[in-house]
């Protein structure tokens, strides 16, 4: 009969490897699809196991199957491993060797602690009464490289019981498993828009359509549409990230770019909100001799956790790791996640791990995943496996 401490030994074996292996990811970042060297390394460590490696649904994604002692049921665990570009101002001898390119995100984190996960589980294969997926997705920042991987297939045999994923998350104490049932991330859109006018020189400003005075009214119009069409409740959050226009100061431009984001919960706000934005730009340009092009993607659906499966996980996590371990969080937050594309339609749910309320912020020059939470991480991920598979292997008394 397996006891909660024969896994506590194990991790206890395994920590020092698996935080050299976050800290060797974390010195050898790669960018979004171009993480041939990650995944390399996540192959070689996944052959060492009992494991069927899938081959790539994409081109550098790792996909691999552990079989227990009894077909059927399947819980799937999910990691990113893309890094983002910025410049690492850290100075530990492990900072990124991979000049402007950095894991601000912590997705080194994530995939150490997978894999730590894979080696635990395949250890006690024979009491798993059903089969575990291990997903290491490339391309998590920007291009929501999850949602094309769920569309090749990856979810469909065997389909998952329970889809489950951990996300480090500055502000939270170190090691704690937060997360809430329903809404938990919000959807993401991106938008470019291309206002085109006639440029010339400033002194004769009465000869030219000036896009940039255009482009201003439109920043105005799409910023005040949160307010003008929804309610509070929609937390509605349009952004404007950048403005680009002009080369000097007696230059009136011919085009001026802008480019932003918009974030939202529900689909039915999502949907109106590309016709909003058409509306404000033939507003601002009609009588005028100004053009407009607009591009508007749609990658990031909101992360809506299954409340059964937040409700078992934080039953085992009090239980199995300790009352403090879990902390409920109570509001949603507007930053966005792919994998909301695994659990649309699968039960699941997203969790974040604590990374100190001293933390630096995600995607900022001086962040660093907190190594003192992967012990934590990695048997929330193996307790939770075998909950979905086994329900009753834990049982009071057998720790």
């Amino acid at each position: 009969m397996l006891k909660i401490s024969d896994i506590d030994v194990v991790i206890d074996e395994l920590l020092p490897e698996i935080i050299k292996t976050r800290q060797v990811l974390h010195a050898h970042p790669e960018l979004s699809l171009k993480e041939y060297k990650t995944s390399a390394f996540i192959r070689a460590q996944l052959s060492k196991l009992d494991v069927e490696v899938l081959p790539p649904f994409l081109s550098t994604d790792v996909v691999a199957l552990l079989s227990g002692k009894k077909n059927g049921k399947n819980v799937t665990l999910r990691a990113d491993m893309d890094a983002l570009p910025i410049k690492e101002e850290n100075t530990f001898p492990y900072r990124s060797g991979n000049k402007g390119v950095m894991h601000a995100c912590g997705h080194d984190g994530h995939t150490a602690m997978l894999l730590g996960a894979a080696i635990i589980l395949e250890k006690f294969k024979d009491h798993l009464d059903g089969s575990v997926r291990f997903v290491f997705q490339p391309g998590e920042e920007v291009v929501a490289a999850g949602k094309e991987l769920i569309e090749k297939g990856i979810l469909r045999d065997p389909k998952p019981i329970a889809v489950l994923a951990l996300h480090g998350w500055p502000g939270c104490p170190t090691g704690t498993i937060c997360s809430k049932s329903g809404d938990l991330m919000a959807a993401a859109d991106f938008f470019k828009i291309k206002i085109t006018g006639k440029g010339g020189h400033g002194s004769n400003s009465d000869q030219q359509n000036n896009p940039i005075v255009i482009a201003s009214k439109i920043v105005n119009g799409l910023t005040t549409i949160p307010e003008m069409e929804f309610s509070a409740d929609d937390s509605v959050v349009i952004s404007i990230t950048k403005f680009v226009g002009g080369t000097a100061s007696n230059i009136i431009p011919n085009e001026v770019i802008i480019e932003g984001s918009t974030r939202y919960f529900a689909e039915s706000a999502g949907k109106r909100i590309p016709d909003l934005f058409r509306k404000v730009l033939e507003t601002e340009c009609k009588h005028t001799e100004i053009k407009y092009e607009l591009k508007y993607d749609r990658p990031y659906i909101a992360t809506v956790n299954d409340p059964e499966i937040i409700n078992g996980c934080k039953s085992i996590t009090k239980q199995f790791i300790g009352e403090s371990a879990w902390a409920d969080i109570h509001d949603p937050v507007m930053s966005s996640e792919d994998f909301s594309y695994y659990i649309n339609g699968n039960p699941g749910g997203m969790f974040f791990l604590g990374m100190g309320v001293e933390s630096a912020g995600l995607h900022t020059n001086a962040y660093d995943f907190n190594d003192k939470a992967i012990m934590n991480g990695m048997k929330f991920l193996v307790i939770s496996t075998f909950f979905f598979l086994n329900k009753n292997i834990f049982h009071h008394g057998n720790q």
